[in-house]
């Protein structure tokens, strides 16, 4: 009698759905990995493509190469629209269906603008290629218009740079475009004296790396405001328009901004019709499995859960491999007959980058800062990296720029030249992608 293999269908291609793929390999199982971009993104260094340091190829990596050993394992390039729990299948906005046996939803997150999402276009966020070549241009283009402005207060806004949010995405940001205003640019431009640029991060809480600890998180605001970041703390942003910004009562001209202030879950809890968060994490079972569904998992940035000696566990890769790893211990433990206990997160330690040789390092009872934190920094990128290629080719851009202060992917490749590049339409709804 042939057996029919267990169905597994994987929505998301990010560290969590690849994580749970890489796993339940040999396993009795045939795979659905399922992503609407062809591409697994190592979003920890999307800022560097924003900021010029590394190229698109550099961070990314087509899901069917990854995949190409893996017979057992079909991926399909498809937006998912929803899920039909009662008859075990994925819906796809075509009209098609995939059914599974078990479901693991890795899908990611997107922006959160608190309300205002007619914030978006005037502040991008990132979380995609995309948006990191939105930014990218963004942020050359407004050197450029500068360069050929000639009213004082028009080149001002042009010149100056707002960062909403200084999480380690904002403070990455801050950090890496001073140093590139200082340090990058200043003999390619005649008309403009680049390091007259602003770079204000605004963050509505009482520090920068809220995450991190006290002493870390004032060593980061003294380390950004040495290399010519102005941080304003403790004032929320109340107003995003074209032209600029206003926070605590006062207005700031400033034709680029971006957004690194929250995110929101994607809508696997909509979905589902489950329970969810203020952010719309779904708030799964001790095992990550969806209340009322034991056949289908959450995992990433699309889940809640308390898992960290009784704290949440944060939104960063390392806590999303963890959780696909266990559900692909779990199904394995399932197909043998036999249970897998609850998920238990262990934290390996927190890592930023605020500029060239500077960042902080938190793991606990060690806390490192300065140069040592920053190789350290480096280091553990460069190892997660997929292949060897891209680990050379990241470590050669790095040393590039320690050596020379150059960034080699400094190409505005987005639009038309006629764009004035402070804007961005809306993304799309993110639907099964991202660091789960």
């Amino acid at each position: 009698m042939t057996t029919t293999p267990h169905r597994v269908v994987i929505v998301g291609a990010g560290f969590g759905g690849l994580e749970a793929t890489y796993r339940l390999a040999g396993a009795p199982v045939d795979i659905t990995l399922i992503d609407r971009r062809n591409h697994h993104l190592f979003q920890p260094l999307l800022y560097q493509v924003a900021t010029a340091s590394l190229a698109t190829s550099e961070i990314a990596w087509p899901v069917r190469h990854l995949m190409r050993d893996r017979r057992e394992v079909t991926t399909l390039f498809a937006t998912v629209s929803g899920v039909d729990a009662n008859r075990r299948c994925v819906l796809i906005d075509d009209g098609s269906e995939v059914p599974y046996d078990t479901l693991v939803l890795a899908t990611g997150a997107r922006h959160a603008y608190f309300g205002h999402d007619e914030w978006e276009q005037f502040a991008p966020g990132l979380k995609t290629l995309e948006d990191a070549t939105t930014l990218r241009r963004h942020i050359l283009v407004a050197f450029e218009r500068a360069e050929r402005e000639t009213d004082p207060a028009k080149r001002a806004a042009r010149l100056t740079f707002v960062i909403v949010g200084a999480g380690p995405t904002g403070v990455e940001l801050a950090g890496t475009i001073a140093e590139m205003a200082h340090h990058t640019l200043p003999e390619d431009f005649r008309n403009i004296d680049t390091t007259k640029a602003r770079v204000v991060l605004i963050e509505a809480g009482p520090r920068v790396l809220a995450g991190f600890a006290d002493e870390l998180s004032a060593y980061a605001q003294a380390s950004l405001e040495k290399i010519g970041v102005e941080v304003v703390l403790g004032q929320p942003v109340t107003e995003i328009d074209r032209d600029g910004v206003v926070y605590g009562g006062t207005r700031l001209d400033a034709k680029t901004k971006i957004w690194a202030a929250g995110v929101r879950a994607s809508p696997a809890a909509e979905w589902l019709g489950v329970p969810a968060d203020r952010a719309g994490r779904v708030q799964v079972e001790a095992d990550l499995t969806i209340p009322g569904h034991p056949e289908i998992f959450a995992i990433g940035d699309t889940v809640t859960i308390s898992a960290w000696e009784g704290k949440p566990v944060p939104g960063i890769a390392p806590a999303a491999k963890q959780q696909g790893r266990h559900v692909a211990e779990t199904v394995k433990a399932r197909l043998r007959g036999e249970t897998k206990g609850a998920f238990r997160y262990k934290h390996s330690g927190s890592l930023a980058q605020i500029g060239k040789r500077l960042a902080v390092i938190d793991f606990g009872r060690i806390k490192l800062r300065g140069t040592i934190a920053w190789w350290i920094w480096g280091i553990a990128h460069i190892y997660f990296l997929i292949g060897l290629r891209h680990r050379l080719s990241v470590a050669l851009s790095w040393l590039w720029i320690y050596a020379r202060d150059q960034r080699a992917a400094r190409l505005i490749t987005q639009g038309s030249s006629k764009v004035v590049g402070v804007t961005a339409s809306p993304s799309p709804r993110l639907r099964g992608e991202g660091r789960g």
